[in-house]
């Protein structure tokens, strides 16, 4: 099959990347990233705030990650990661970019993209407004989470959720979300 999860990311020369992984995503591999980011943010000596702003953003991505990936597709290259996600930090000129990507079922691709295309047309007080309206009436959904971490990547960032669905095959698409952590 012609489809690469890695095609989307495009090389630009005028970033450094931090991180790449692609594979299984669990507990240990969030540590770990959470873990190594925290120290190369820490030895470019970043303004803490920047800092603090990239590693929240960043634990919200990978918490989308790990609780809301779908199964591998039965024809999908990696059949030994159980969740599998890719996740790209880079520093750019503009500030800090995180890249997430996993599979979503075609049944649920449509709900996801309702649901950013709702959060990319609030303001940044309507935001605010779903945000504490979520974490006050939160039910959890089948997958564990109450919806708030996209509303949160957007109110932390301020800026509207960048993303891709590409078609896989008929059951998938694969979600890619560019997420900008604008210097400020």
């Amino acid at each position: 099959m012609s489809f690469d999860v890695e095609t989307y990311l495009k090389g630009n020369p005028e970033s450094n990347v931090i991180l790449y992984y692609k594979g299984n995503v669990d507990s240990d591999l969030i540590n770990y990233v959470l873990d190594t980011v925290e120290e190369k943010l820490a030895e470019m000596n970043e303004q803490p705030r920047l800092r603090k702003k990239v590693y929240n953003v960043l634990v919200e991505s990978l918490q989308n990650l790990y609780h809301h990936v779908d199964k591998v597709p039965e024809d999908f290259e990696d059949q030994n990661s159980e969740k599998f996600g890719i996740l790209l930090i880079e520093k750019s000129v503009s500030g800090f970019k995180i890249v997430t990507g996993n599979f979503v079922q075609t049944d649920n691709a449509e709900e996801l993209k309702e649901k950013i295309m709702k959060i990319n047309r609030s303001t940044r007080k309507e935001i605010k407004e779903l945000y504490k309206f979520i974490l006050n009436n939160q039910r959890l959904s089948a997958k564990g989470g109450g919806g708030l971490g996209l509303v949160d990547i957007a109110r932390k960032t301020g800026n509207k959720l960048d993303y891709t669905l590409r078609r896989y095959n008929d059951q998938y698409f694969f979600f890619y979300l560019d997420i900008l952590i604008a210097v400020e």
